[in-house]
């Protein structure tokens, strides 16, 4: 992919441009775009497009979104657009072609998160599945070989144990769509010992437990652990600790989202690092993007989405054979 201004350093973000190769391998994923009333959306949807990482419906105020486009000079082409008045009511026709089975993901445009995800949860119309719904940043950041998963740093404000076992699993699932090919796990606290005035060592060693006994499955798990000696070979050896995780973990599961906030943000503000973002647990992956992320940022979001619809179409081939 060449170098593009908004897109940052190509080269700086390698990872992204494998990732955004990979998904453009595979079909295109039909994507409901919620309310692309601005050019940031608008644009996501048109270059994720041409790409051939989605086949994009604009679900949204039609007047108002070919305005947009011709403010700023972005060819709409035949992309199909579902009218609505507006926001809520696009939320709700965006999710409805979901349950038509007219959409494999759904991409937020220009109206909140919580409108969005409203109209995911609803009890009438919405798209829940039996596992909770959790959020991950796919990170990349400058110095580290790998992308990490971070999860959660955007839905669940403070996840009881029962649901960190569908957090823990979702990217664990997530992992596996993106090819990862070995998925580790570490369970973070503010230490690597258990304390039991310190509730999340006590969750980490639960969930770890979990994972030996098979109720969490697809990768290894280790915790608690502290950030540097998940993530760093040298802290996790200067602390004696041995495992398959300590050190190299790819998949950092937060205590709460606070913490899993700051740590995103940390990475984000002080090491220059990009992270897409998807919503997993409802019965197609979300992409959540800020117009703050570069288009790289945007369309490895859309990739993300890609990979994991292309997961469950093969998940539900192989349950019918």
């Amino acid at each position: 992919m060449p170098d593009d201004p908004k897109m940052g350093n190509a080269h700086r973000h390698e990872r992204y441009d494998r990732l955004i190769a990979a998904a453009r391998e595979l079909k295109s994923t039909r994507t409901a775009i919620v309310h692309p009333c601005n050019e940031v959306s608008l644009e996501s949807a048109i270059e994720a497009q041409r790409l051939g990482l989605i086949e994009p419906i604009l679900v949204g105020p039609e007047a108002r979104i070919r305005e947009e486009a011709a403010r700023a000079g972005l060819d709409l082409g035949a992309l199909p657009i579902i009218d609505t008045a507006h926001s809520h009511e696009s939320a709700a026709k965006a999710v409805e072609q979901v349950r038509l089975g007219n959409a494999e993901a759904l991409m937020k445009g220009s109206l909140h998160t919580d409108e969005l995800m409203g109209a995911v949860v609803a009890r009438e119309g919405g798209i829940r599945t039996a596992r909770r719904i959790s959020h991950c940043f796919v990170m990349a950041v400058p110095g580290h070989a790998d992308p990490l998963i971070i999860t959660d740093a955007a839905v669940n404000i403070a996840p009881t144990f029962t649901e960190k076992v569908d957090i823990v699993q979702n990217a664990i699932d997530l992992a596996h769509a993106l090819r990862f090919p070995e998925v580790r796990v570490a369970i973070l606290s503010a230490m690597e010992t258990i304390n039991p005035k310190v509730p999340s060592t006590l969750e980490a060693a639960g969930l770890c437990k979990m994972a030996d006994r098979g109720q969490i499955t697809g990768a290894l798990l280790d915790g608690p652990l502290a950030l540097d000696n998940a993530i760093n070979p040298e802290a996790a050896a200067i602390k004696g600790i041995v495992s398959p995780v300590a050190g190299r973990a790819n998949v950092l599961v937060a205590p709460d989202l606070e913490a899993g906030n700051m740590l995103v943000k940390s990475l984000t503000f002080l090491a220059g690092a990009d992270g897409g973002g998807i919503v997993l647990g409802a019965r197609v992956p979300i992409i959540l993007t800020s117009r703050a992320d570069s288009l790289l940022v945007r369309l490895a979001s859309c990739a993300v989405a890609s990979l994991v619809a292309e997961a469950r179409r093969a998940a539900t081939a192989s349950s019918i054979a």
